[in-house]
C-alpha cells in the first residue's frame, strides 16, 4: 500500500531519491519496487522505544542529506528518528501528541479518505491537495533468475495451472478462512489437473498441514520454507491466489495474479487488493465487519457461511 505514495512522488519529480526505513523482513519487498532508490533497516520493533538505538539510526540517517521525512505510522516514537537526524521536513498524521517532532502536520480525513493508500498518497501532496483521479496500482517486479532457482529449489514446474492459497492472517481467527474450505477447493481443483501451492510464514504451518492432508496430501506445502522474495517470484506464476485479507494478498495483487480474497472480520473498504483482476468475497452480515481478532458472537458465520462453491465459482466465471 506503501508503493502507491512511492509512484505518485516519482511521477511528480523524475529527480526524487526515495529511501524507506523499515523492518529488515520487508527489504526483499523494497527491492522488487522500482521506485525505492534505499532500504535502511528499521531493527527496533513495534511499540519498543529504545531510544538509545533510535539515537544510533539517526546518526546513520543524518549523512544522506535528506530534504523530507514522510511518517506513515502514527506513533510519536515512529517520529522520532527524523526529529533526531534533523531531517528539515517532517511530514505526518496528527497523533500521540507529536507536535514538535513533526514540522508539516496534517489532519486526517478518515471519511473522505477511507482506504490506507489514499491517506500514504495525501502525505505525498502539498498540504490541502486531494487524492484525486484512479489509484496506483502496486507492482513488484519479478526476479527471472530467482524464479527459475526457486523451482528448481523445491522441485516445482509449471507445465500445470497453479491456484495459490494464503491461508494465514496474522491479525486473528476472525479473518481466516477455515482449513476445510480451503481444502475442498483444493480437491476439485486438483482433480481438474491443476495444482495448489499454499503460502505462508512458519506460523502458518499449522493450518496449511490441515489443508493439505484434507485435501488428501496432494498440495505443495511451501509455508515457512521460502524467503519472501521466493514468494513473490512463485506467487508470479499461478493463474490465481484465493487469500484471506492478510499481507500476501497484496503482494499476489501487486505480481499481477488474480486475487480472490476472502473477507471475514475486516471491511473490504479499507483495504481491498489494490488490482483490477480481483474478486472480493464478503457476505455483508450485520454483524460484520466487527474488526475482531476472534467472533464476539462466536459463531464466525462470516466465514463460515461462505461457501467453498461460491471462490470455485469465481475461478470457473473468470475462465
Amino acid at each position: 500500500m506503501a508503493q502507491g505514495l512511492f509512484k505518485v512522488m516519482k511521477e511528480g519529480a523524475d529527480r526524487v531519491e526515495i529511501s524507506v526505513l523499515a523492518p529488515r523482513w520487508s527489504e526483499p519487498i523494497l527491492e522488487r519496487m522500482p521506485e525505492v532508490a534505499r532500504s535502511i533497516e528499521m531493527p527496533v520493533g513495534h511499540g519498543v522505544l529504545q531510544l538509545g538505538i533510535r539515537r544510533k539510526i539517526a546518526r546513520s540517517v543524518r549523512r544522506y542529506d535528506f530534504d523530507q521525512a514522510i511518517i506513515l505510522p502514527g506513533s510519536l516514537k515512529s517520529a522520532l528518528i527524523p526529529w533526531l537526524a534533523g531531517i528539515p521536513r517532517r511530514t505526518g498524521f496528527v497523533g500521540e501528541q507529536r507536535w514538535g517532532l513533526l514540522n508539516d502536520i496534517r489532519k486526517l480525513d478518515e471519511k473522505r479518505m477511507p482506504r490506507h493508500i489514499q491517506r500514504y498518497i495525501s502525505l505525498g501532496l502539498d498540504k490541502g491537495h486531494a487524492v484525486a483521479g484512479r489509484l496506483p496500482r502496486p507492482s513488484l517486479q519479478v526476479d527471472r533468475s530467482g524464479l527459475e532457482a526457486a523451482l528448481d529449489r523445491f522441485k516445482l514446474d509449471t507445465s500445470r495451472p497453479i491456484v495459490a492459497f494464503c491461508p494465514g492472517a496474522e491479525y486473528g481467527p476472525a479473518k481466516r478462512w477455515p482449513a476445510r474450505y480451503f481444502a475442498e477447493v483444493a480437491r476439485r481443483k486438483i482433480s481438474q489437473g491443476w495444482q495448489v501451492w499454499l503460502f505462508g510464514s512458519g506460523n502458518d504451518r499449522e493450518i496449511t498441514e490441515e489443508i493439505d492432508t484434507l485435501s488428501g496430501g496432494a498440495c505443495t506445502n511451501l509455508a515457512g520454507r521460502t524467503s519472501l522474495g521466493e514468494v513473490v517470484d512463485l506467487m508470479s506464476v499461478a493463474k490465481y491466489v484465493v487469500t484471506n485479507d492478510s499481507g500476501l494478498m497484496h503482494i499476489g495483487a501487486a505480481t499481477g495474479c488474480h486475487i480472490i480474497a476472502i473477507y471475514g472480520s475486516s471491511g473490504m473498504e479499507f483495504t481491498p487488493p489494490l488490482t483490477d483482476k480481483c474478486n472480493i468475497l464478503s457476505l455483508g452480515l450485520s454483524c460484520s465487519p466487527c474488526f475482531k481478532r476472534e467472533c464476539p458472537l462466536r459463531h464466525m458465520n462470516c466465514l463460515n457461511q461462505l461457501s467453498p462453491d461460491l471462490v470455485l465459482d469465481c475461478i470457473r466465471q473468470s475462465g
